[in-house]
């Protein structure tokens, strides 16, 4: 009886903290469906890191309330975007969308808003194209790269030209996808597009070529900064995996 009774009137200073604090609403139905773990869930992600502010402590916080609320982001971006017209506010929570694997909505919020002085924003331009691609949409995010490019033919993005490259592979142009990665292989600031050259190298039959490239990216790894080889472990990872292979 005593536990029940502390276990309520837990519940309902929780519940007042929320409302009188301005927390999410969701939370309070974490913490009355969820009797024991949902104020500790409460405390662990929403007081806590009032009170231990260090990088780790924030990061581990963010972590666990990302796991017991992964459309909280989501939310806040959409009613930013619902309140402003801030064009950034579009553009991030079309990225939120694709991160949450709803391109096809994505593409809808970046159409929404290529309009008038924006209308052929780069940064916009690039994300629709992301989300086209996403969305299985090869051709058509090859159509909207072609049609930045156009529009926008100072603009240079290392990560467009990688998506460009992939969309070609993705609709079945080989022939210009390969001349892509190459190109891309040889500036490209991250391990991915080298890899990903090879792979369709090795797709197309040219397993020697493959297996040169894989080598020189390896090799030329093992000389780079340790932050490098950190940051591009899962590549460099792979890498070694096709080389193997």
């Amino acid at each position: 009886m005593r536990f029940t009774l502390i276990s309520i009137a837990l519940t309902v200073a929780i519940v007042v903290h929320i409302v009188k604090t301005g927390r999410d609403r969701f939370w309070i139905y974490v913490v009355v469906f969820l009797p024991l773990a949902g104020p500790i869930a409460y405390l662990i992600v929403e007081v806590l890191p009032g009170l231990w502010s260090s990088r780790g402590t924030q990061r581990a916080m963010r972590s666990v309330r990302k796991t017991l609320d992964p459309e909280r982001d989501l939310r806040r971006l959409e009613s930013e975007r619902r309140f402003s017209n801030n064009i950034d506010a579009h553009r991030r929570y079309a990225e939120e969308l694709i991160a949450h694997g709803r391109a096809g909505e994505a593409i809808q919020v970046y159409r929404e808003s290529l309009k008038g002085i924006f209308e052929h924003d780069a940064t916009l331009m690039l994300g629709l194209a992301q989300a086209q691609f996403t969305d299985g949409r090869f051709a058509e995010a090859r159509q909207t790269l072609d049609e930045l490019r156009f529009h926008n033919p100072d603009f240079k993005s290392a990560d467009g030209h990688l998506l460009y490259a992939r969309a070609l592979e993705g609709e079945g142009n080989l022939d210009k996808a390969q001349a892509e990665f190459r190109a891309l292989a040889d500036y490209y600031p991250g391990a991915e597009a080298a890899v990903r050259y090879a792979q369709l190298l090795k797709r197309r039959g040219d397993e020697a070529k493959a297996k040169e490239v894989l080598a020189a990216l390896l090799e030329q790894s093992q000389r780079a900064p340790r932050h490098y080889r950190r940051m591009q472990r899962e590549w460099l990872d792979t890498a070694r995996r096709e080389l193997a292979a």
